[in-house]
C-alpha cells in the first residue's frame, strides 16, 4: 500500500511515520514536507536509507507541484497533517495558515479526486485521512466536552483555518463520494515537538534560568494526548475507520496550564537539581494573555473507543517525565 505524508517533517507526521514504518510493514511511504521553521528530518533518521520510505520537499500551496506527486505517485491513501499549526502565529499574521491550510488541503483534495474518480470504486478504497484540531469547537466553561456533534465556533485564524478545511474534506465526501475521515485531537505532548509550543518553551525557559512565561493566571484548561498515542489512533482511523466519519481523539488528561508548568518545575528539580531560588518555579512569570485565549478544551473521545477500540495510556506523569528528559538531552546537547 502506497500512503502519502505531508507535514512528515513536522513534531506529529515525523512521530506517525515511524509509527506506520514499524507496525506496518507492507505500506510504501512519501512524505512530503515544505520544511518550514517548525520541520526537522533528523527524527527519520531510521528511515531515510529505506526502500519503503521515500521524500519530497514541496510546498502543497503549489497545485502544479501537487499535481505531479499524486500522478507519478498514485497513492492508495493520503493522510493529511500539514499545516501551519501556531495560534500566536497565526495572531501576528494569518494570511500564511489560509493559504497553507485552506488552499492546501484543497489542492490535496482535488487532486485525489482526480486521481481516484476513474477508479469503480471511488468512495471505498482509496483514503483521505485529514488530521484536525479540536481547537475548531471553540471554547468551553468548567464542564462539558466537545462530541464529533458540537458545532463549530473558531476564535483565532488558526482555529478558523483548520474549521475550513474540515469543511472542505466533508464536501468532497458528500459531493464527490471520496472515501474521507477527519480526525479532530486535543493537544498533543512528547519527543520532537517544536520548542515554540508550551512544553518545549516552559523547558528550555527553566534551564536557561529565564522568565517562563505563562499566559494570564494559567488558569486555562488543555487535555493532553501523547503524541504515540496519537499516531496509534490516527493508523486505527486510518485503516478502519467508517468513510465520512469524524472521531475525536482525547487523553482524558485535563491540566490547568499552571498546573502543568509547576509539575515541569518539579521533575526538573527532582533532574537537575533544584533551580534559581532553590526552585525552577521561581521562574514563573505571568504575562499578558493571548488574545481571544480560549478557556478550556477538553474532548468526548468515546466514539473512537466504542467503534474502534481505541483508548490513550493512562500514565501522564511518567510519559511527561520521559518527554522533559528528551528535551533536557536536547537542548543541553545544542
Amino acid at each position: 500500500m502506497k500512503i502519502i505524508v505531508t507535514g512528515g517533517a513536522g513534531f506529529i507526521g515525523s512521530n506517525l511515520i515511524l509509527y506506520l514504518y514499524e507496525h506496518y510493514p507492507e505500506v510504501e511511504i512519501l512524505n512530503i514536507d515544505k520544511l518550514t521553521y517548525a520541520s526537522d528530518l533528523t527524527f527519520l533518521k531510521p528511515v531515510k536509507d529505506s526502500k519503503r520510505y521515500h521524500f519530497k520537499r514541496m510546498d502543497i500551496v503549489d497545485r502544479r507541484a501537487v499535481q505531479d506527486i499524486i500522478q507519478n505517485f498514485k497513492p492508495d491513501g493520503v493522510i493529511h497533517l500539514a499545516a501551519e499549526s501556531h495560534v500566536d502565529n497565526s495572531i501576528k499574521g494569518p494570511e500564511p495558515f489560509i493559504h497553507s491550510n485552506v488552499v492546501g488541503t484543497f489542492n490535496l483534495l482535488d487532486e485525489c479526486r482526480l486521481l481516484w474518480q476513474d477508479d469503480k470504486f471511488l468512495g471505498e478504497a482509496e483514503r483521505f485521512l485529514h488530521i484536525s484540531t479540536d481547537e475548531v469547537y471553540g471554547t468551553l466553561g468548567d464542564t462539558g466536552y466537545f462530541s464529533e456533534e458540537t458545532s463549530y465556533a473558531p476564535n483565532s485564524p488558526y482555529s478558523a483555518s483548520k474549521a475550513a478545511s474540515d469543511f472542505l474534506v466533508r464536501s468532497y465526501h458528500h459531493t464527490y463520494g471520496m472515501n474521507t475521515v477527519i480526525t479532530n485531537c486535543s493537544n498533543n505532548y512528547g519527543p520532537h515537538q517544536h520548542g515554540e509550543k508550551l512544553i518545549p518553551t516552559v523547558i528550555r525557559k527553566a534551564l536557561a534560568g529565564e522568565p517562563i512565561p505563562v499566559y494570564g493566571k494559567g488558569e486555562n484548561v488543555r487535555d493532553w494526548l501523547f503524541v504515540e498515542d496519537h499516531c496509534r489512533a490516527l493508523a486505527t482511523v486510518f485503516y478502519e475507520g467508517s468513510s465520512g466519519e469524524q472521531y475525536n481523539i482525547g487523553g482524558d488528561n485535563e491540566w490547568k496550564n499552571i498546573e502543568l508548568v509547576n509539575l515541569i518545575c518539579e521533575i526538573l528539580n527532582e533532574e537537575k537539581g533544584e533551580g534559581p531560588d532553590g526552585d525552577y518555579k521561581n521562574l514563573i512569570s505571568f504575562v499578558t494573555d493571548r488574545p481571544g485565549h480560549d478557556f478550556r478544551y477538553a474532548v468526548d473521545a468515546s466514539k473512537i473507543k466504542n467503534e474502534l477500540n481505541w483508548e490513550p495510556t493512562k500514565n501522564f506523569e511518567k510519559k511527561l517525565k520521559e518527554t522533559v528528559l528528551w528535551f533536557v538531552e536536547k537542548f543541553e546537547s545544542n
